[in-house]
């Protein structure tokens, strides 16, 4: 029961850098300053859907919607978990793009 804690834990830290990048705040918190500079090379690396999907909410409120569905299209059939992973840095940049 505590592997699920966990795992719904590390989601919404996950959940909250994408919101971070979003607004472009990339500072990490006071209380765990050296963990994340140490992460950060490595989540750039792997970019999760969490973050690509972040994005492209951001892009479709701002009346991005049809721009962001042919990016979908482009990398798969119109669904953002239909993308595979190696095209996620991909899509992220062409989403920053828009």
């Amino acid at each position: 029961m505590n592997d699920i804690y966990l795992t719904i834990a590390d989601g919404f830290e996950k959940l909250a850098a994408g919101y971070r990048a979003l607004a472009g705040n990339t500072a990490a918190p006071a209380e765990s300053e050296p963990a994340p500079k140490a992460e950060a090379p490595a989540e750039e690396k792997e970019i999760t859907i969490e973050e690509v999907r972040a994005v492209l909410a951001a892009k479709s409120e701002n009346g991005k919607r049809k721009e962001v569905k042919d990016l979908l299209f482009k990398y798969d059939s119109g669904k953002l978990s239909g993308v595979k992973k190696s095209d996620y840095a991909a899509l992220l940049a062409d989403a920053e793009a828009l």
